[in-house]
C-alpha cells in the first residue's frame, strides 16, 4: 500500500530540544527584563541587611506576596534616610532573575518612602538620634560673649551670606578682626568641609595665646530649598559643632528654614545678617549709652551732693545721739562680759576638768581590775587543762615511759629493741637503767 505523500505521518514527532539549568534560567531572566523594563512597587522592607560591600538586600511584602529586592552600592549612596524593616517604601527598577539561585527579584534603582519625603524623613530619623543622645541639651549651650574680639566665619566666599555677615559687621563695629574660612555649603563635599573648618578653628585656638583666640563663630549660608540646606541636617556636621568649644551661632537660610546645626548650636540666627547683629551691638549704640550712663553718673553725683549737705546736719545732732546711746550701751555691755569672764575663769574651768580627770581615773581603775581578773581566770583555767595533759602527772598515777639508750628515743614497739640493748625507764620520781635479757 502506497502511503499519500500528502498525508502527515502519525509516526513523525518534533525533536526534544533539551535545556541546560543556566541555559533556562538565562532565558527567564531575558523575558522578565523585557517584558517590565522599568517599574514601581509599593511594599513593606522586610528582612533588611546592609553586606560589607555596600548593597543593600531586604525584601518587599504585602499582606499575601513577598519579592526579593536587590539595592547596589552605587544606587543607595543616594538614599538619606535609614532604611528599617517595617518601613514601607515605593521603589523604582527592573524585575530580573538571580539565575544562580533560579530566584526573581526587583534590582532597585531609587527608593522614597511612603507618604512622606525622603530627605524629610532622614531629617526626623536624625533628630531622634541625636535628641536621645543629648545633642540638642539646653545644658549643653554656652552664652555668646559680648563684645568678642575675634570673630570666625565658616561659609562660602561665593553667596551671599558671607556679604551680608560683613556688610553688617563693617557697619556696626569696624574694629573688629574677622577669620573665614571658606568652605562650599552645598553638594557631595559641603558636610565634610563644613564639619572640618569647625574644627580648624578650635585647632587654631589650641595654639594661640589666650587674647587672640576666636571667641564665636558663626556657621551658615543664604536661603535654599530643603535639598541646597542639607549639608546642615548632616550628622557629621552636627557633631563639629556640639564638640566646638568656641561658642557657635548657627544662620542657615531664612527665618522659616530650620536645619540639625540650628537644634545643636548654642545660638541660632533666623539669617546670616541677624547673626552678625546678635554677635555684635552697633559702635553708635555703644557710645550713646556710654553718654548716657555718664549723664546719669554726673546726676547722680549732683543730687547725693546736695542730699549729702541737707542731711550732714541731721546727720550730726544723730552722730551726737548714737554716740551717748553707745556709750550707755557700752557700760552695760561691759559689766554683762565682765560677769561671763567671771563664769569663765580658767581656775573654775581647772577644777571641773580636775573632778572629772578624777571620776575617770577612778572608772579605769575599776575596769582595769575587773579585766586582770578575768584574764586571771582564764589563765588558771588554761593552766589547769595543760596539767592534765601534762605526762608527769601520767606518770603521777604510776605509768611509766621507756627510752632507748643512747638514742633516748621513746620504745613503742618490741621490735624497737633486742637482746643486750640498755634502756632507760622514767618514773613519777627518778629513773632506773635496765638491760636487755630477753624480747619477748
Amino acid at each position: 500500500m502506497t502511503q499519500d505523500l500528502f498525508t502527515e505521518s502519525k509516526d513523525l514527532k518534533p525533536p526534544r530540544r533539551i535545556f541546560t539549568v543556566s541555559q533556562i534560567t538565562q532565558d527567564i531572566k531575558l523575558i522578565l527584563e523585557a517584558a517590565f523594563g522599568e517599574v514601581w512597587i509599593e511594599g513593606e522592607v522586610s528582612n533588611f541587611q546592609a553586606h560589607h560591600s555596600g548593597h543593600f538586600y531586604f525584601t518587599l511584602k504585602d499582606d499575601s506576596s513577598v519579592l526579593p529586592a536587590a539595592m547596589f552600592a552605587r544606587a543607595n549612596r543616594e538614599v538619606k534616610f535609614k532604611i528599617e524593616n517595617g518601613l514601607k517604601v515605593i521603589c523604582a527598577g527592573k524585575v530580573s532573575a538571580y539565575t544562580a539561585r533560579g530566584q526573581y527579584q526587583i534590582i532597585v534603582e531609587k527608593l522614597e518612602p511612603k507618604g512622606v519625603g525622603s530627605l524629610q524623613l532622614a531629617l526626623e530619623q536624625l533628630k531622634q538620634k541625636l535628641e536621645k543622645e543629648g545633642l540638642f541639651a539646653p545644658a549643653h549651650k554656652r552664652p555668646i560673649p559680648y563684645l568678642p574680639a575675634r570673630i570666625g566665619v565658616v561659609t562660602s566666599l561665593s553667596g551671599a551670606a558671607i556679604k551680608d555677615i560683613l556688610k553688617v559687621l563693617d557697619r556696626r563695629f569696624r574694629d573688629i578682626n574677622i577669620i573665614i574660612n571658606p568652605v562650599q555649603v552645598q553638594g557631595e563635599k559641603a558636610k565634610d568641609e563644613i564639619a572640618q573648618a569647625i574644627k580648624d578653628f578650635n585647632l587654631l585656638n589650641d595654639s594661640l595665646a589666650a587674647e587672640e583666640r576666636i571667641e564665636v563663630m558663626i556657621v551658615g549660608r543664604g536661603g535654599g530649598s530643603m535639598e541646597d540646606l542639607w549639608a546642615f541636617n548632616e550628622e557629621v556636621v552636627a557633631r563639629a559643632i556640639y564638640n566646638s568649644r568656641i561658642p557657635v551661632i548657627s544662620a542657615v537660610g531664612h527665618e522659616r528654614d530650620w536645619t540639625i546645626a540650628d537644634l545643636v548650636a548654642d545660638l541660632r540666627a533666623p539669617t546670616p545678617s541677624v547673626a552678625a547683629e546678635l554677635v555684635i551691638p552697633k559702635k553708635e549704640e555703644l557710645r550713646q549709652k556710654v553718654e548716657e550712663l555718664s549723664q546719669d553718673i554726673k546726676r547722680s553725683f549732683l543730687d547725693t551732693s546736695l542730699n549729702l549737705k541737707e542731711a550732714a546736719g541731721e546727720l550730726t545732732r544723730r552722730l551726737v545721739l548714737s554716740m551717748q546711746n553707745v556709750f550707755r550701751l557700752g557700760i552695760s555691755e561691759f559689766q554683762a562680759q565682765e560677769k561671763k569672764l567671771a563664769l569663765l575663769n580658767p581656775a573654775l574651768l581647772i577644777q571641773q576638768y580636775k573632778i572629772q580627770m578624777l571620776d575617770l581615773a577612778r572608772q579605769i581603775y575599776v575596769r582595769i581590775g575587773h579585766f586582770i581578773k578575768l584574764k586571771e581566770a582564764q589563765f588558771n583555767k588554761a593552766v589547769e587543762k595543760l596539767s592534765n595533759l601534762s605526762p608527769l602527772n601520767i606518770l603521777s598515777r604510776g605509768y611509766s615511759i621507756t627510752f632507748k639508750m643512747p638514742e633516748g628515743e621513746i620504745i613503742k614497739e618490741r621490735n624497737a629493741v633486742k637482746s643486750g640493748d640498755m634502756v632507760k625507764t622514767k618514773l613519777h620520781k627518778g629513773a632506773f637503767l635496765s638491760k636487755i635479757i630477753e624480747v619477748q
